[in-house]
């Protein structure tokens, strides 16, 4: 592969939602950019591909959401989305309740029809006390049944660690209402775009130099050299060498599979809760887009660990890891042409919308230097 033989202003290390905003960002303002990728394609984990006109979600389901104007003007850009509500079902040993945690699952799992009694036998087995861990975070919001049957398999399956090893933050976010509303996601602005995301990021790029299947560290010298600034988004303690010691991640890997019915499982997603179950979720990609071809395509999601070749996903943000990051920070702010940023950059997992906002907020600082 030629490399590039002229000088950027900046060179993006990820095609990512960072990366690409950065660049779409930095080209309209009139600076020269290089964005560099080691995959063959663009998006990042938002990838999707067109299968038999199936936009399969490569990387796990992404639905876009969020409270914030300005940011679902700014998407909306690229793409047209359509509604989308997102409704998980929950598959524990052949019983099936919603998410989130509202008056159907009570129902389900109670028999219960009011408000009052679901919240009195959630207070009957709550656990009281200081919370330390995951476990003893979910019993004090869910009680015990919901617990065991909902949370802590699944959790388990995950992260691949017992929920008393596991710190509470990672449940916190988890929605629990006593209305009939099952939508998981409730902000003002919730969709998927028509023809998938992939177009989205095509647009972003498409003013600026693109180089795939190109790793950053088989020549960072010559890619640095290159470049006036450098905007990484790749894991920040593989950056540094991983001199303070590797940050932890929990990783996916995916089975997809082509099955000759027209109607698999009737959800886009359905989780399996119960230990017994190796894979967390099944994803039936057509009902993200509410089509009705012929046929299917499902992926079964698996937790792995991460073991430097395959893809993290999910930080994770303990006080051990905290603090390795910390460090790593510390060294990011002493350089001079670097920024750091991302779900890898910063170590923080990241919803899209957050991240289109923290790129956007980068640059508008750029502007001001």
């Amino acid at each position: 592969m030629d490399k590039p033989n002229k000088k950027y202003d900046y060179l993006i290390v990820g095609a990512g939602i960072y990366g690409s905003v950065c660049a779409y960002e930095l080209t309209k303002r009139g600076k020269s950019c290089l964005v560099i990728d080691k995959r063959n394609v663009v998006g990042g984990n938002c990838y999707t591909e067109n299968v038999n006109n199936i936009h399969i979600h490569k990387y796990g389901a992404h639905i876009f959401h969020t409270n914030d104007k300005k940011i679902w003007d700014y998407i909306n850009q690229f793409a047209e989305f359509k509604q989308y509500t997102h409704n998980v079902i929950v598959n524990y040993k052949g019983e099936m309740y919603t998410l989130p945690f509202n008056m159907w699952t009570f129902q389900q799992m109670w028999g219960v029809n009011t408000p009052e009694d679901a919240k009195q036998i959630i207070e009957s087995q709550k656990f009281i006390g200081p919370i330390t861990n995951l476990e003893e975070q979910a019993m004090s919001m869910v009680g015990k049944d919901i617990y065991e049957k909902l949370i802590k398999g699944y959790t388990e399956k995950q992260w691949g660690r017992p929920c008393n090893e596991l710190p509470p933050s990672i449940i916190k976010r988890l929605p629990v209402r006593f209305t009939w509303d099952s939508n998981y996601f409730n902000d003002k602005y919730t969709g998927i775009p028509i023809g998938g995301y992939t177009q989205i990021f095509e647009k972003m790029l498409s003013e600026c130099d693109v180089t795939l299947n190109v790793d950053y560290f088989d020549d960072k010298e010559f890619y640095d050299s290159i470049s006036e600034k450098i905007i990484y988004t790749g894991p920040i303690d593989k950056f540094f060498n991983y001199q303070f010691g590797k940050l932890e991640y929990k990783s996916l890997r995916w089975e997809t599979k082509h099955i000759n019915v027209d109607n698999f499982q009737g959800s886009p997603v359905i989780n399996y809760t119960d230990a017994e179950v190796p894979y967390t979720r099944i994803l039936e990609h057509k009902w993200f887009d509410h089509h009705n071809q012929k046929g299917t395509i499902i992926s079964y999601e698996y937790p792995t660990n991460y073991n430097g070749s395959n893809e993290p996903y999910y930080p994770i943000r303990d006080n051990k890891n905290t603090l390795v990051y910390q460090k790593y920070y510390d060294l990011s702010t002493k350089l001079d042409k670097h920024i750091f940023g991302g779900r890898l950059g910063t170590y923080v997992y990241y919803d899209m919308h957050q991240v289109i906002s923290q790129a956007l907020t980068m640059i508008k600082k750029e502007d001001y230097l």
